[in-house]
């Protein structure tokens, strides 16, 4: 699994941004990408299980006896589970470690068992700062947050349209799995545009529902969706390095600083 996440092609954050600008699509819509396109989008992103030596995910019983496997965002909240197991449970934790997966392959792992008795769940678990962050956010906009794994949007300007950056000659709509540094990049862009900066405003999607909708949905603006590991995450990448001397993934130059 480890050579698997070094061989991702990562494309990370506001590297390679130019310019940003606000979406001409105000509205996120339910044509479907294909499953090829999805896993595109899904598979830069670095998430973690607990699992055997073996490899098998560590099960708990869910509502009428589902199996359910814990996703965890943060490898930190994945390594902080384990060292509760060892006061809760030694024995079961001597057996289990936090491995690494991409987010394309649960969707995968998901997908291929849906609809199959006695299948494997998997449920999220959100990092517990997006989630005050998310929380804050919903009380101030009225839209409460109602659980998920939040991704943090930007939206502006008279037609209420997307913030985007401009990356290999496309627009593209980057939802944060920090707000932190989707403030960043507001930052940046309330420099370059001033006059609409009173207007931009953040918004929570939650993760499960943007997954089902890039592969329900029929609006193109779901072609330009980027999901953005969180800095955690994106250390992680970068320090990771394979058991065969493969050199560890670079660090994504830094997007520069919008043109005068």
């Amino acid at each position: 699994m480890i050579k698997s996440l070094i061989r991702w092609s990562i494309t990370l954050g506001v590297a390679g941004a130019t310019f940003f600008s606000w979406g001409a699509i105000e509205n996120l819509m339910a044509i479907a990408l294909p499953e090829a396109e999805v896993l595109k989008k899904l598979d830069p992103v670095p998430v973690f299980t607990i699992a055997d030596e073996k490899g098998a995910p560590l099960v708990a019983s869910g509502e009428d006896q589902a199996k359910v496997a814990g996703v965890f965002i943060s490898q930190g909240d994945a390594n902080e589970f384990v060292n509760q197991l060892k006061t809760e449970n030694p024995e079961l934790a001597q057996k289990v470690k936090v491995v690494p997966v991409s987010l394309g392959e649960v969707y995968k792992l998901a997908g291929s068992a849906e609809g199959e008795n006695n299948s494997l769940n998997f449920a999220y678990v959100p990092e517990k700062e997006a989630v005050a962050s998310a929380k804050t956010i919903g009380e101030a906009n009225q839209q409460p947050y109602k659980g998920g794994v939040p991704l943090f949007v930007a939206k502006g300007g008279e037609g209420k349209g997307y913030l985007t950056f401009e990356r290999n000659s496309e627009q593209v709509i980057p939802f944060f799995f920090e707000k932190a540094q989707l403030e960043q990049m507001i930052a940046k862009f309330k420099e370059q545009k001033p006059e609409i900066a009173d207007s931009i405003n953040i918004e929570v999607h939650p993760l499960e529902g943007v997954i089902e909708t890039l592969k329900t949905g029929s609006d193109e603006i779901l072609q330009k969706i980027v999901l953005v590991p969180s800095t955690e995450s994106i250390q992680f990448l970068q320090t990771v390095t394979p058991a065969t001397g493969e050199t560890a993934v670079p660090a994504p130059a830094p997007a520069p600083a919008p043109a005068p």
